[in-house]
């Protein structure tokens, strides 16, 4: 969510992005968390959440804790993933034959095919 401006969450986005900022701020304070210094954190910031938002985060809080959410870590960056599965077909490709001959002939065949897909394409057609 750091990406997206806070103006276009939702309602129930900006709280509870408001009260996880407010429990790491007092984690990292070493204040106590409970719904009522998030609360008084909230207010103090000049903002405003529905109530039972500090009060669901203590919950899952006092339940988890905070240091083992902190090692969670968020849901984001799950997309580069694919292109590690294809490195071994590619590094086989690339010579790892054993034999020596058998990679430069795989080599060559791909080469050719390569021309032949280049000589196909017909951008109006």
């Amino acid at each position: 969510m750091s990406s997206v401006p806070t103006d276009s969450l939702s309602k129930e986005q900006q709280d509870e992005l408001l009260c996880t900022y407010a429990a790491l701020i007092l984690h990292d304070d070493g204040a106590e968390i409970n719904t009522q210094t998030m609360s008084d954190l909230i207010k103090a910031s000049g903002c405003t959440v529905e109530a039972y938002w500090p009060m669901l985060m203590c919950k899952m809080i006092s339940n988890v804790g905070m240091d083992e959410l902190l090692k969670m870590g968020g849901g984001g960056g799950g997309g580069g993933g694919g292109e590690a599965a294809a490195a071994p077909a590619a590094a086989a490709d690339a010579g790892g034959d054993a034999g020596g001959k058998g990679g430069k002939k795989a080599a060559k065949k791909e080469e050719v095919e390569e021309e032949e897909e280049a000589m196909d394409f017909d951008l109006f057609g």
